[in-house]
């Protein structure tokens, strides 16, 4: 733009908001190594909940005001986040009435930060979120820092280079999960990249999957470049390969049977085809590694991992027995002084009994719900296909919570609510367009007093 005298004038500066805030808390938790926390602390607290913290903050901040911007009115994401902090803080009072142990205390504490902070990134992108070029931004930003994770993760794979041990940053300390960890599996190194466990690298894996591919379709059908989101797409892709996860490969089923409902036939082909070239790429480069794939569920039952979770299902009964309401207290469960659940299910019924886990399942089922509520309301194509996009990648927690204790892994718990986060917002876009508007209030008045004659 210029002024009549010819001269350039400045351009406009749009200030932070909640997309803004969001995008350097989904950078901090992705890209930083989820083992280091900060030094000098008295709980083990990481960088991303600390940034977690500042947002919930700011979300209490925003909201006491009306001019910055925050929605206000109901939400079923709100109400449903709400309920879980309620419920978890339940418990945590409900444990510290009773005898718990230092170190449990100290858990319990920790735990509770964490949630505070988690509900309060959740209430910031639903309430702070308020446009559909914002929450592109905000899934843009998710999809991008979760390829950059896994081309770290397939650095760590293929040609043994971990790049996590750069990442140390100057104030922080390895906590007791070791940075950079490879595990092995019928041959093959499985990977965690900057996450905390190849299960939680692969299960986040297959939770993200639907963005890119969901950005890729778009960029076609619009005309745009769409090469950057079929490059994340295949390391994402390669990612969740590279995790040798049986969870990871049950969550993109679950994500990919939402997907092909919802999609046309001749975009179910095009999938169908594409995943073969994947697939067919992946048997030649790295012999043998779908074949520990299939050998993963053909032989489930001799499994010695799966019979070592059954069998540690009498003991946990009686623990849920022992406080069957509001549990032993929230964050009290911990390996290694207890031994793992791997179910997070179970781990929420011990925990924070029936009140918990209810809360927890109707969190989940919510975001599903959701999602394909405004779906329903949704009166374009593109509006439908990121609908049922986000829905897809709400269905991975529900399976991966079954195969492994999900909200003990911070990395895969942050993006969780944020995806949670992003559903409120865009179902209170959907809704406030399918509303019926209201008249201005001087028109009300005007009404008003021609009927009062």
């Amino acid at each position: 733009m210029r002024a009549e005298s010819g001269r350039r004038l400045p351009r406009a500066r749009s200030r932070a908001d909640g997309t803004t805030l969001s995008c350097v808390y989904v950078i901090v938790l992705t890209i930083i190594p989820s083992g280091l926390v900060i030094q000098g602390l008295p709980l083990s607290i990481t960088p991303a909940t600390l940034v977690a913290l500042f947002l919930t903050l700011c979300c209490l901040c925003a909201h006491i005001t009306q001019t910055l911007g925050m929605a206000k009115g109901r939400n079923p994401v709100r109400t449903a986040v709400s309920l879980f902090a309620l419920s978890l803080v339940a418990s945590y009072a409900y444990g510290n009435y009773s005898y718990l142990e230092s170190d449990e205390v100290n858990q319990a504490d920790r735990t509770l930060v964490i949630v505070v902070a988690l509900v309060g990134v959740t209430l910031l992108i639903c309430d702070g979120v308020r446009t559909r070029e914002r929450i592109d931004t905000l899934l843009r930003t998710v999809t991008v820092a979760v390829a950059i994770v896994c081309l770290i993760g397939a650095l760590q794979f293929i040609a043994k280079i971990d790049l996590t041990r750069y990442l140390v940053l100057p104030g922080l300390k390895d906590s007791s999960v070791v940075i950079g960890q490879v595990d092995d599996r019928s041959g093959f190194s499985r990977v965690q990249s900057t996450t905390s466990s190849p299960i939680e690298f692969g299960v986040l894996c297959a939770m993200i999957l639907p963005l890119p591919l969901h950005y890729a379709y778009r960029a076609r059908t619009e005309g745009t470049t769409a090469w950057g989101w079929y490059l994340s797409s295949a390391l994402i892709a390669s990612g969740l390969l590279f995790s040798v996860s049986r969870s990871a490969v049950l969550g993109v089923g679950a994500a990919g049977i939402v997907l092909i409902t919802s999609w046309s036939m001749r975009r179910r082909l095009t999938a169908l085809l594409v995943a073969g070239g994947f697939l067919a790429v992946s048997k030649v480069a790295f012999p043998g590694l779908l074949s520990t794939f299939i050998g993963l569920f053909q032989n489930i039952s001799s499994d010695s991992s799966v019979s070592y979770r059954t069998q540690r299902y009498p003991i946990a009964a009686q623990e849920i027995s022992k406080d069957l309401w509001f549990g032993r207290g929230v964050g009290t469960w911990y390996f290694p002084k207890h031994f793992a659940l791997d179910n997070q299910y179970i781990m929420t019924l011990i925990e924070s009994g029936i009140i918990g886990f209810s809360v927890l399942v109707g969190l989940y089922l919510t975001g599903i719900v959701t999602a394909l509520r405004t779906a329903l309301l949704s009166h374009t194509q593109r509006d439908r296909d990121l609908a049922m996009t986000l829905m897809a990648s709400a269905s991975v927690p529900v399976v991966g919570s079954v195969t492994f204790d999900l909200l003990s892994f911070r990395t895969l718990e942050g993006l969780l609510f944020v995806v949670i986060g992003v559903i409120g917002a865009f179902c209170r876009i959907i809704r406030s367009e399918a509303a019926p508007s209201s008249p201005p209030a001087h028109t009300r008045r005007v009404e008003l007093e021609r009927a009062h004659g």
